[in-house]
């Protein structure tokens, strides 16, 4: 794995606001996941989308209540 398909990610957590930093793998391409927060526990949807050429395009984060 390349090393700069791994992108440390600055976010905030959609229940509590509290800042933290995601782990991205763009080797595969875009995907969804969930990650509980640090601080609240609450789970997190992420979704990773790239571009054809595995450049990142977007993160969302949404609470388990939104949908993505």
């Amino acid at each position: 794995m390349a090393q700069d398909s791994l992108i440390d990610w600055p976010v905030h957590c959609p229940y509590c606001d509290a800042p933290f930093s995601l782990l991205l793998d763009l080797s595969a391409g875009g995907y969804d996941t969930w990650e509980d927060c640090a601080i609240c526990c609450q789970p997190i949807h992420v979704v990773v989308e790239t571009t054809l050429s595995g450049e990142l395009e977007g993160v969302t984060l949404a609470s388990d209540d939104d949908v993505v």
